[in-house]
Parts: C-alpha cells; sequence; structure tokens
C-alpha cells in the first residue's frame, strides 16, 4: 500500500452543478452518496440560490453542497465520482488537514478564519462585526456578510475537524510515545561511535585472516547498518511540518500587500531529517516572502497581461536519490535578466563583454546586497537578502538553482541532503593527514603526472578528456610539508554548477562518515564541516568543498589579478 492511500487526509468539496444539470439525466444525490462511501463525511446544502416560487423552474437545480471528506484513498478517488459530470460542475478540491500537520494549532481554525480562507468574507467586514460581543456567526448573518448557509458550512467543517483529530490523538496516545530531541540525539551518537567500532573489527578481521572472526565482523557490519538505519528513520519528519506554517504568511502577507495569492502543496509526506527541516524554516520563509511582494504582480496588473487575478505559489518536495528537492514556484513577473545583468556590471561582479547562460546571471541574486529593485519595500527585495539563503543552504550541504521565464514565473530548487548525521564520503590523503570529501560533489578521479604540471606552465589546471578543469592542489592549500607523490590524483567535484579538482597524494576509497561537530576552538576554520574518526581511531577531517573553492578562488585574484 502506497504512503498516499495510508496518510488519512480531510478534503474540503465544493461541488456547484449548473442549473441545467438535472436535464442531462444525472442525479447528485447520487454523487453525494458516493462521496460518503469513501470516509467519513459530512455534507452542508447551500439554498441560497433558490427563488421564490413565481420564478422557480421545476427543471433547474439551484442547490449547491459542501462536502468535508476525510479519506485514505487519494485526490483521485474523489476526482472519479466528479468525472462524468466535470463539465457541467464547478469543483473546487482543497486539503484542509493531513493527519494532524496542516495546522499544528490545538482543536482547529476558528470560524472567521474558514470564511476568510474560503473567499465567503471580506476581512473588513470580520472587523467590523467583531466589534460586537455575540457569537460571531450570529454577528455576520446579522450583519448580512455572509449568508446563513456559509456560516453551517464552516462551523461543520471545524466539527468535522476537531472529532477526526479527536480521533486520532485518542490513537496516537496509545501506540506512540514521546522521546526527548537530546536523548535521541545521544542515541545518534552512541550508533555514530557503534559504526567505527565495527570497522575497527572489520578491519582487525581482514589483517588476522581468521575465517570465524570474518563471519562474526560480518555478522555485526549487517546489525550496525540495521540499526543505524532505523536510528536515522526515527530522526525523520514530513516536511508538512513546515509546509504547514506557511499557509497563514501567504494569507497575512496577501492581505498586506493588497495581493490575491493562492499558495498549494505538494509532497508534503517527503521525510527530511529533524534538524535539516528546523534549519530550512527560515530560508523557505523568506523565498515565499520574496515570491508575494516582488514575483506576484498585482490583479489588476495580472489581467493586464491575460492571467487569473488570482497568483499561485505551488511548494514541493520529492526524493531524488540520498537527497531531496524541494521547489517554490510563482506564476509571477520572472526574473528580468538584462536588469540583473546591468547591476551586476555596475557592481563590477561581472564584466560587460562576459557572455553568460540565464542560470548563471539568474546566480547573481545571492550576491550580497545584491537588488534590482527600485525601492526595498518593508516585507521584501527579490534578491535583497537572497545571500542569506545561500549561505543557510550551504550549512545544510544543499545546493540551490534558479530558472525563469519572464512573465511566466520564477522557480527555485533547493537540494538537500536526507540527513546530517552520516553522509556518504571520498577518503583521501594528503601528506600521511586524511580528509573526507562528501560524495555528492564527487563527479570522477583523474590522474595527475609530473608531465601534465609541466604542460600546464605552473597554472592549476588540468585537461580531462578536452575539458579545462582548474584544481586546487591540497597540499600546497593547507601548507603541508612533505613532497607530493610521482602520480597525483585529482578528484573532480561538481559545485555551483562548475567542475573543480581536488589534488590529493591517494585516493583510499568510500567511506560511511558519521560526523562529529569540531570544538570551539575552530569555529574559524569554514573549510571543515566536521570531523570522523577512522576505524584505527585517526581522526579525518571532512571538507567543506564549496569554502576551499571560493577561497582559493579569492587567493588566485589577489596573487594574479
Amino acid at each position: 500500500m502506497s504512503e498516499e492511500q495510508t496518510v488519512s487526509v480531510t478534503y474540503r468539496i465544493r461541488f456547484r452543478p449548473e442549473p441545467h444539470l438535472l436535464t442531462t439525466g444525472t442525479n447528485p444525490i447520487l454523487l453525494l452518496e458516493e462521496m460518503r462511501e469513501l470516509g467519513p463525511c459530512q455534507v452542508v446544502a447551500r439554498t441560497g440560490a433558490v427563488p421564490l416560487l413565481p420564478e422557480y423552474d421545476p427543471e433547474a437545480l439551484y442547490l449547491s453542497w459542501d462536502i468535508i471528506l476525510t479519506t485514505g484513498q487519494g485526490i483521485n478517488a474523489i476526482k472519479d465520482v466528479f468525472i462524468f459530470v466535470e463539465d457541467v460542475c464547478e469543483i473546487k478540491i482543497d486539503v484542509i488537514d493531513e493527519d494532524g500537520r496542516l495546522d499544528m494549532e490545538a482543536g482547529y481554525k476558528k470560524l472567521g478564519e474558514i470564511l476568510l480562507e474560503r473567499g465567503d468574507l471580506r476581512l473588513q467586514d470580520l472587523r467590523a462585526v467583531l466589534e460586537d460581543k455575540k457569537l460571531l456567526g450570529e454577528m455576520l448573518v446579522e450583519k448580512k456578510a455572509v449568508d446563513p448557509d456559509a456560516v453551517s458550512s464552516a462551523l461543520a467543517e471545524q466539527a468535522h475537524v476537531k472529532q477526526v483529530r479527536q480521533k486520532r490523538q485518542e490513537v496516537e496516545t496509545v501506540s506512540s510515545i514521546r522521546v526527548d530531541a537530546d536523548k535521541l540525539d545521544s542515541l545518534v551518537d552512541l550508533v555514530g561511535e557503534l559504526v567505527t567500532v565495527q570497522a575497527s573489527l572489520c578491519q582487525k578481521a581482514v589483517m588476522q585472516g581468521d575465517a570465524g572472526l570474518s563471519r562474526i565482523a560480518e555478522e555485526v557490519e549487517r546489525l550496525t547498518a540495521y540499526l543505524r538505519d532505523n536510528t536515522m528513520s526515527i530522526r525523520m519528519l514530513p516536511i508538512s511540518t513546515i509546509f504547514s506554517k506557511f499557509k497563514r504568511l501567504v494569507r497575512d502577507l496577501s492581505n498586506e500587500l493588497g495581493k490575491d495569492v493562492l499558495l498549494t502543496t505538494d509532497g508534503g509526506e517527503t521525510e527530511l531529517d529533524k534538524t535539516v527541516i528546523e534549519r530550512l524554516n527560515d530560508p523557505l520563509v523568506h523565498i515565499i516572502r520574496n515570491c508575494i511582494d516582488h514575483g506576484i504582480e498585482s490583479p489588476e496588473r495580472r489581467r493586464e497581461k491575460g492571467k487569473a487575478g488570482q497568483g499561485e505559489i505551488r511548494l514541493s518536495a520529492a526524493h531524488s536519490g540520498p537527497n531531496v528537492l524541494i521547489r517554490i514556484s510563482d506564476d509571477g513577473a520572472g526574473l528580468d535578466r538584462e536588469a540583473i545583468r546591468a547591476k551586476a556590471i555596475e557592481r563590477c561582479l561581472l564584466a560587460p563583454e562576459a557572455e553568460l547562460t540565464d542560470s548563471d546571471v539568474y546566480s547573481m541574486i545571492f550576491a550580497p546586497g545584491f537588488s534590482t529593485a527600485a525601492t526595498i519595500t518593508g516585507v521584501s527585495g527579490r534578491g535583497v537578502g537572497m545571500d542569506v539563503v545561500k549561505r543557510s543552504v550551504d550549512t545544510l550541504r544543499g545546493t540551490i538553482e534558479v530558472t525563469s521565464q519572464r512573465d511566466r514565473g520564477t522557480t527555485i530548487t533547493l537540494k538537500l541532503p536526507l540527513t546530517l548525521a552520516i553522509i556518504d564520503g571520498l577518503l583521501v590523503e594528503v601528506s600521511e593527514a586524511y580528509f573526507v570529501l562528501p560524495l555528492w560533489v564527487v563527479k570522477e578521479v583523474v590522474e595527475l603526472t609530473r608531465e601534465d604540471l609541466a604542460e600546464a606552465h605552473g597554472k592549476h589546471i588540468a585537461n580531462v578528456r578536452g575539458e579545462i578543469v582548474p584544481y586546487v592542489p591540497l597540499r600546497h592549500f593547507f601548507r603541508m610539508d612533505g613532497d607530493p607523490p610521482a602520480i597525483e590524483q585529482i578528484v573532480i567535484a561538481e559545485v555551483d554548477g562548475s567542475r573543480v579538482g581536488f589534488v590529493v597524494d591517494h585516493v583510499i576509497g568510500g567511506h560511511q562518515t558519521v560526523i562529529k561537530t569540531l570544538g570551539t576552538l575552530y569555529n574559524d576554520s569554514r573549510e571543515f564541516s566536521g570531523a570522523t574518526i577512522l576505524a584505527d581511531g585517526t581522526v579525518a577531517l571532512i571538507v567543506d568543498a564549496p569554502v576551499i573553492i571560493h577561497q582559493a578562488t579569492d587567493e588566485t585574484t589577489r596573487n594574479y589579478g
């Protein structure tokens, strides 16, 4: 059974048939009964369009329905119910609760919030009514700010979701247990120590050539891997835990800026390490604020361009191998390539004659303080502070990519590792010291001979199958003593879309790396993201590839620029 089928999701379905539906031979009551078969369901009839008897047409359908449905069968099962009438009906399906993850507050949204979110009520009408002291629903009806059917429907939704959450909470109380985050972190540390001891045992078994000891070492390795994977899975949380917070952010900013913006989410069940999720919140907030403020146009401007008045921001997540791809897309004005290029030239970030791809030009918005906005608003500026987003993603060992089409919108893609506790790395040796390069940046390894060095005439470049690849000699970069071997090796990595090499003495091989944080004495050592302990107890430093490349580039510029 798939994840989509097992997750209990609550939907709000607005079913608005056209008046001539009955003449097609369709009975809407049968459709509603079919909806009830999908799960717990509340149906509220909307009768506001029923005319007085003299104007009543007995062959016309004046009713419409709001349906609150909780089901584990997915949104496609709902669409299948209306598949034969979708051309003669207005059908709107919204997810309002997903296993209690779309709103982490106790209970459920207040009545006014539901009516605002549905578009049945204007914010100014709500504020005017709240000056009285009666029940909100009664006051809204008395003020004629909303019709009684809308209030009944919103109350039914509120009661339904509260009941579903209460039942879920009763089940979770019996089937789950809360564990303090510090205890979980301690367990991960202990598993990391066990991985190191297991590696030592395997190495010892190989050195002694004892078949019995080798069998024991293999069994310990299997059990350790199983324990490690299970411990890592405990730290995983669905990304919907932060996706849910952004609905209110979008609603509040839309009201503040006088824009109409809809946030849609996809892939909320995608899981990430809790540490990654905690650090991901601020970058996503900043990106979404930029999308609303300078990406999405005003409703009037959108209509002038032939777009719908309501803009859309789409937030999605999906697994991609050992990583998670998070995409933030808007259907707004898009980035102005020429304006970004002109600003980059003005700030001496780009030579006037330089020819860059669209991706390279758009990456300029991540430069500190870069902005093409004529005025900076109190909300954001497209590009203002995006360097902070870039740094946050870099600390998560992730990458960020921007694509855009003028008047079609912008998509920002974050590529992040599943966990920060254990990584797959490439173990290398330089002057009897060991380093680990994250495997996700490594593309290939080639040899560097004395002949290659002579042909480069002292420049740190290598010819790899006709492609010129610059490289950083780690022995020189870290100012390490000793002479290099006759044949060195270049570990070619891809960072920020560019191929760069790291010259090492020897490549030892792949290494499952349990990350240990460096002490406070090494807070200024930005070249390393952590350390790990090898099977023989030796410490290997984990190289932060992007930082080393940037520092090496700055040093080259100072020496030769």
